[in-house]
Order: structure tokens, then sequence, then C-alpha cells
């Protein structure tokens, strides 16, 4: 059954209605405007234009360019005042990140960390420009706060560690390969390496202890030269530690006619703790400063700027992208520390080192070869070469120098030497020779008086024929010796013996003898210009053909 609803009454409905109908009315309604038409446009009431006005049709037409002109002014002062605060900002980073090296200087190193902080913050508020000169620094800046941090913290991991544990040794598969091959084809040389390394870890040790060095940096001279003092890379780099000429000179290593320092085992170890100590406070870790100590700070910090992500975790986050030499360095030194500590693990029954140098330093204020001196005190030679290998003649230059002698010898030998005549050190002067089309060693060799070998060595060839047109090579001048052999008493044809004086050389001898350095090295087995006094040469005297 449905339900029936009665309608609502008529007036019951008005008195629903009737209170909306006040509300609405009580509050205020907003007023309506009805758009005005245009008045339609009468030329002869238009009122008159302003001298100097454009029309209003002029007007509009002209407005897009003079909005786009606008906008194009405002950018270019929005971003020039970007490139200000950037650049204020960048001024403040490099302000605060000041005052956090003299706070690690003055050891306060939580001071340092806070200020490296507030400019990692400028760094972080600054909005450069794509094409802006300023990311360089900024990026530059970014690097160095990291490194800072890193050598922070690596400086609290030190102290709390013991120095023997703080370079990681990590067997990983490049390690692992550097011990085969130290095990098989590098054997010989490695076992040869650690006996020779005896004559100078005691020394080396000593310094890396005033430092407060790891130790363990005392066996980077077994694969850098094998503990050679006269080592030469094909880089050019020289002696025990091999320093690069600029390196050398950079942390004061003498270089001249008579002395390389770099190949002095005392002074290049000074030199190369110093440089080592530099790379540690650079990149924060042994492992990343021993790569930059073989092929330079700028090639690694290269390889770091060239990362995807800047903030790395060790040296094997960027290994993969070193050059292969140096890649290959860091494993050879943990594979050659790992095999020094334990020998039994890994096959090896290491040779005793040599025993330590022992000597004393006494003052020379004359040329004297050491051949001579030897000779005249009863020393194999060999004993004065090895006690000062930085002399690049064998003899002591022509200014005062501190001469390494046996223990026991040094009176004996400031008698002999003023004993002694003295010596003029060959002065070899050089010109710059360029090649011509059809040009050989050989003929360069006879034109200039020497020998293929000697332009060879004095220009770093590695080839005794390939040369080519244009290339310059160093050349012996004409008169580029100070002294000469004196004129033998001999005839054409006639063989006689001659003993190397002090001061001789081969092309001295042959022009005495009216013959060529090549026939004396033939007639007497010499495979190289160098000679010793008091050593016998058969001459065949005659005129050069």
């Amino acid at each position: 059954m449905r339900s029936h609803r009665s309608p609502i009454p008529v007036w019951a409905a008005s008195l629903l209605i009737f209170p909306l109908l006040v509300a609405c009315s009580s509050s205020p309604k907003p007023a309506q405007v009805s758009p005005k038409p245009a008045p339609p446009a009468v030329p002869a009431a238009a009122p008159a234009q302003p001298p100097g006005e454009k029309p209003a049709s002029a007007v509009e037409a002209a407005r897009p360019s003079r909005e786009t002109e606008q906008e194009a002014q405002a950018q270019t002062v929005k971003s020039e005042a970007t490139e200000k605060d950037a650049s204020v900002l960048l001024e403040d980073a490099f302000a605060s990140y000041e005052e956090a090296q003299a706070a690690i200087e003055r050891e306060d190193m939580d001071r340092a960390l806070a200020k490296l902080d507030e400019a990692y913050g400028f760094l972080l508020r600054m909005s450069l420009p794509p094409d802006s000169p300023l990311l360089q620094e900024k990026h530059d800046l970014r690097l160095l706060i990291a490194q800072r941090i890193q050598k922070i913290s690596a400086s609290r991991t030190t102290l709390a560690s013991s120095v023997n544990g703080s370079i990681p040794l990590v067997e990983n598969q490049w390690v692992q390969r550097e011990i085969k091959s130290f095990q098989t084809v590098e054997r010989a040389a490695f076992e040869d390496s650690y006996k020779r390394s005896g004559l100078f870890r005691s020394m080396i040790l000593e310094d890396l202890r005033k430092e407060h060095l790891p130790e363990q940096l005392a066996w980077i001279p077994l694969i850098e030269s094998a503990f050679r003092p006269r080592a030469l890379s094909r880089a050019r780099a020289l002696g025990m530690w091999q320093f690069i000429r600029s390196t050398g000179y950079r942390y004061g290593l003498k270089q001249d006619k008579y002395v390389d320092e770099r190949m002095d085992p005392v002074k290049a170890t000074r030199a190369a703790i110093q440089y080592m100590m530099e790379l540690h406070d650079m990149f924060g870790d042994w492992t990343s400063a021993i790569a930059a100590y073989n092929c330079g700070e700028a090639q690694v910090q290269k390889v770091m700027r060239s990362q995807k992500v800047e903030y790395f975790d060790s040296f094997w986050d960027i290994f993969a992208n070193l050059p292969f030499e140096t890649a290959r360095h860091v494993p050879r030194f943990i594979a050659t520390l790992l095999i020094v500590g334990d020998p039994g693990k890994y096959g090896f029954d290491l040779p005793t080192p040599d025993a330590p140098l022992q000597f004393e330093t006494i003052q020379v204020n004359a040329a004297v070869k050491l051949a001579t001196l030897s000779q005249n005190l009863g020393l194999d030679q060999a004993v004065l070469v090895s006690l000062n290998p930085e002399l690049r003649h064998d003899s002591t230059p022509n200014y005062p120098y501190d001469l390494r002698v046996p223990d026991g010898y040094g009176e004996k030998c400031l008698a002999c030497i003023a004993s002694l005549p003295q010596y003029i050190p060959p002065d070899v002067v050089t010109d710059r020779y360029t090649v011509r089309p059809g040009d050989n060693l050989g003929a360069i060799a006879g034109r200039y008086r020497t020998s293929v070998d000697a332009l060879v060595r004095l220009n770093g060839l590695k080839s005794r024929t390939l040369i080519f047109p244009g290339q310059v090579l160093r050349v012996p001048s004409r008169g580029g010796v100070e002294t000469a052999a004196p004129a033998p008493a001999a005839s054409a044809g006639e063989t006689v013996t001659y003993t190397v004086r002090g001061g001789d050389t081969l092309f001295q001898i042959a022009q005495s003898f009216k013959t060529t350095v090549d026939k004396i090295k033939a007639d007497n087995g010499l495979a190289s210009d160098i000679l010793f006094v008091g050593q016998k040469l058969v001459i065949t005297a005659g005129k050069i053909t």
C-alpha cells in the first residue's frame, strides 16, 4: 500500500522561502558593471595628438618589440646580478677555506672542519650558467675542500693506529698479478733488489722516523729503481727515487755539469720524503700519494676531476682511469710489502741484505779524478764511485765539495789530494745541428769528429739509424774540450801503447794520433767512449782517410 503525502500549502511554502530571501538580501552584492560600448570612431571629433607622440596604432604595433627588449634587458641584469652574487659567494668560500688552512696549521681540527663546512655551504649557494668562467674555480675549490677533509680524517685515523698499519695491504686481483710476476719472470731481479736494499734502508728508515712516516715507504725504491742510485728511466727520471729534472729542482737537488744530486741516495731520500709528505697532504691517503709520486700530482688530479662522482672513497675508485704504468705502480708496491712482510707465504727465500754503507765526509777544494785518487790510496775505484754516485764524470767539481770516503780514510785522502796535480774536468760544449735530407748519424759524426755512439748518448736516441729531416741534434762543438792529449812521438803506421791520463777522451787521443775514434774502439774492443786513468790503449798512428 502506497503512502499518500498531502501537498504543501502555498502559504507554508511562502513562509519557507521568505527567510532565505531576507538572508540573501542582507549580504552586500558586488556591483555588476556592464562593459561600456566603444564610442564610434569619429575622425572629426578625435582629440589632437600632442607633439612628439605617436598615434595609438603605432604604439600598439611597437609594444611587443619593446616588451621583448625590456625582458632581454631584465634577463641580462638578472644574469649579471647572479654572476656578481656568485663572485661574492666564491670569495667568501675562499676566505673560509683560508681560515680552515690556518686552523690546520694550529692543529685546531674542529675549527678547520667547521670552516671547511662553511666554505662548502657558500659553494652550494652559488648558481652559475654553464658558460660561466667561475665554474672551474668553484670545482677546484670543492676538490680542495674534499681533500682537506680527507687529510684531517686520515690524520686522526693514523694517530689512533700503528705506523705499520697506515698503508692498507689490499690483496686484490691486481696485487695478486704483480705477486705472480715477482714470483716468476721478475724473481731474480726482485731478489737482487732486495739484497741491494741493505745498502740504503737503514738511512731511509732513519729519515722516515724523523718525520713520523710509515716505514713501508722505504720500499718504494725497489719498484722505482731496484735501489740503483744511477737508474735512468725512459721518461728521463734519474736516481734511486726517480726524480725528473723539474721536480729535482723543486726540492733543492742541485744539477750542473759536474753534479746531479738526483743520483745522491742521501740527498734524494730527503727530497723524496718532502715530496711524499706534500702529496699525502694533498690527497689524504698514501695509495693516492704514491700514485701521484709516480706520474705527478697533476695527472692524478685530472683523473679525479673527470670522475662522474666527485667524492671517491679510495685509490681503487680511480685506478682504472690512471695511465697504465701509474695504475700498476701501487699494486706493485703493495705486492712488495706483502712479500717482504711474509716471504715464506709467497714462496720466497730472500737473500741476506747487503751491509749498510759506512763512510766519512771530507771537504775537497780541488778537482780530483776518483780513479786517480783510488789508485793512490790502493782502493778499488768502484768504492769511491759507489759512495759518490752524484758525480757525473766520476770527478769532484772545481768548487768546494763534500766527498764521501770509506771510514778511516779521511786524513789519508786529504793528504793524497794535496800531492796530486790539479785535474781539469772535460767541459763539453755542444752546438745545435738541424738534420738535412740525406743525412745519417755516421756522416754527422764524421763531420763533427765524434762517434755515432756519442751522438746517440748525447741526444737520448733510441735508434742508431732513425733520424729525420728537420730534427735538431746536439753535437760536440769543434772547440768544445778545454784540454787535449799531447802529440805522440809516433810515425804513420806505427803501433804504440798509450796510457790514458786525467782529462783524456777518445776524441782527443784520435786527433793526436791522426786516427779515428771508431778505429781505436775496434782495435781495443771498447763498447763505449768511457776511459779511465791508467787504461792501456793499442793505437796505430796514421792519417785519417
